[in-house]
Parts: C-alpha cells; sequence; structure tokens
C-alpha cells in the first residue's frame, strides 16, 4: 500500500487541522523580517515570544498603535487566525503593514510553529 493513502488513514482531522511546526517555522520567514521569537524584545514590530495567550499591546518595549492599544484582543488561537488572516479587519487602524495570509493552511501550520516557541 502507498504510504500516502497509509498516512492519509492515519491522519485524525483534528490532529491534521493542528498545523505543521516545520512548515510554519518556513513561513515565519515573513514575520521575521519585523518580529522576532525566542527572545522578548521588541525589533521594528513587538516580539511574538509567549504570544498565544498574551494580550494585544503587551510588549512593553513597543509602541502599539492606539487601535491595538485599545482592541482588548487577548491573543487566543482563533484570535490569531482572524488576525493574520485580516489584519485590518479585526484591528481597523492597527500600524502592521501586512494585508494578511490568504492560505489557512499557511496560518495552521504557523500558529503550529507558534505554539512551539512558549
Amino acid at each position: 500500500m502507498n504510504r500516502f493513502f497509509i498516512a492519509a488513514a492515519l491522519c485524525i482531522p483534528a490532529a491534521c487541522a493542528a498545523g505543521d511546526p516545520a512548515a510554519g517555522r518556513q513561513a515565519f520567514a515573513k514575520c521575521a523580517s519585523c518580529h522576532q521569537l525566542g527572545s522578548p524584545r521588541s525589533g521594528f514590530g513587538p516580539h511574538l515570544h509567549g504570544i498565544v495567550g498574551r494580550p494585544a499591546a503587551a510588549a512593553t518595549d513597543f509602541r502599539y498603535s492606539e487601535a491595538m492599544r485599545g482592541s482588548g484582543i487577548v491573543w487566543t488561537e482563533d484570535a490569531l487566525r482572524a488576525f493574520l488572516k485580516a489584519p485590518g479587519k479585526v484591528v481597523p487602524g492597527n500600524a502592521m503593514r501586512f494585508t494578511g495570509i490568504g492560505s489557512d493552511r499557511e496560518i495552521d501550520d504557523l500558529l503550529a510553529y507558534l505554539r512551539t516557541t512558549r
């Protein structure tokens, strides 16, 4: 039997939707020009170390937009998923110069990678 079919047969839907951390690491290259992981220091954008579960605008060494400071968002995976898909719709007036990620799979992979960096 083909290995692909075996892997597909064994794939539990919830686990498959969880994303691939290795692919997420590659996807993070788009983010890395502005954001850092592994160090709680901000650069051009706020650091993303421990982002899952953190309130928006919480990095003390970054100057956030008024829109982000007033958003009241806590970065759950659902909130991050929505923001990565359409930042301007989730937080209108935010200062991030990024239009979003159109691929749900890429977002799943990116979130899987972010989970490994807690």
